[in-house]
C-alpha cells in the first residue's frame, strides 16, 4: 500500500463560519494503481490533492505515504518527502522559461547527493522515457504544449517517486495532444508507476482504472472504471456509507 488516509478532515475558519473542506475521508491506494479523482468545484478534490502532495496538512486524521506517517511531520521533513517521494504534474506546466528541458527536469535533484554528472544523466533518461531525446536542449518557448507537458512529466519522474500526482494535466491541451499525454500515463502505469489524477473531464477520467468521486468534502463513490457512471451510463451511483463501504 502506498497511501492510507484515515478520517482526514480539513477545516478552515472564515470569520464566524467554519468551512469543512474535507469531512472524514478514508482512502487507500495500492502500488501501481491509476486513480482519477473527480468532483465539482468545492467538492474537496483540490484540498485532498494538496494533502496527498504534502502541500497542506490535515486538521485531523492520519496520512501514511509509502509506509511513513507524514501527518505530524515538520516543514523540513515534509519538504524532503515532497522532493523525494512525490512527483507533481500541473495543468500550467510550471517550467522555468530560461532553462532548457534538461535543466528543468534536473531541478528536483539539485539537493540530492548525486554529482552533477549523475543528475544530468538521470534527467536525460527521464526525458528519453517521455519521448523527448531530441528536445533536451530546447527551452519552453521552443516546445509545443504537449512537449512542455512531457518535460513536466519527466521532471516529476526524475526522483523515482512513490506516487505521481497530476492536477488537470490535460487542461491546457487540445484533444489530440490530450490523447498523447494520456497514452503516456497509461504506459507509465504499465511500467509500475502509481498515478493519482484530478480531472473534471469524464473522457480523461475513464483512462484511469479507478474513479474516486468527491462531494461536500467526502468520498461519494470509489469504483473501478467499468462500474462508474462516467464510463458506463447504465450504472447508477452507490454512495459510500460512513463505514467506508458501499451498501
Amino acid at each position: 500500500m502506498v497511501i492510507r488516509l484515515e478520517n482526514i478532515r480539513k477545516h478552515y475558519t472564515v470569520g464566524p463560519e467554519k468551512i469543512r473542506a474535507l469531512d472524514g475521508v478514508d482512502l487507500t491506494v495500492d502500488r501501481n494503481e491509476y486513480v482519477a479523482v473527480m468532483g465539482t468545484s468545492g467538492s474537496g478534490k483540490s484540498t485532498l490533492m494538496n494533502i496527498l502532495g504534502c502541500l497542506d496538512s490535515a486538521t485531523e486524521g492520519t496520512y501514511e505515504l509509502d509506509g511513513r506517517n507524514v501527518t505530524k511531520m515538520g516543514a523540513g521533513a515534509l519538504a524532503r518527502v515532497r522532493n523525494e517521494r512525490i512527483g507533481f504534474v500541473f495543468q500550467s506546466f510550471e517550467l522555468l522559461p530560461r532553462f532548457t528541458a534538461l535543466k528543468n527536469v534536473e531541478l528536483p535533484l539539485i539537493y540530492s547527493r548525486d554529482g552533477w554528472r549523475n543528475r544530468r544523466a538521470r534527467a536525460a533518461t527521464a526525458l528519453e522515457t517521455v519521448g523527448l531525446r531530441d528536445r533536451m536542449k530546447h527551452r519552453p518557448n521552443q516546445l509545443s504544449g504537449g512537449q512542455k507537458q512531457r518535460v513536466a512529466i519527466a521532471r516529476a519522474l526524475v526522483s523515482a517517486p512513490a506516487i505521481l500526482l497530476a492536477d488537470e494535466p490535460t487542461g491546457n491541451l487540445d484533444s489530440a495532444t490530450t490523447e498523447e499525454i494520456l497514452a503516456l500515463f497509461a504506459e507509465l502505469h504499465r511500467q509500475g508507476q502509481t498515478i493519482i489524477m484530478v480531472t473534471h473531464e469524464p473522457d480523461v477520467a475513464r483512462h484511469a482504472k479507478r474513479i474516486v468521486r468527491m462531494k461536500d468534502g467526502r468520498v461519494l463513490s470509489d469504483l473501478p472504471v467499468e462500474k462508474d457512471p462516467v464510463s458506463n451510463p447504465a450504472v447508477s451511483f452507490a454512495p459510500i456509507h460512513s463505514s467506508g463501504e458501499a451498501p
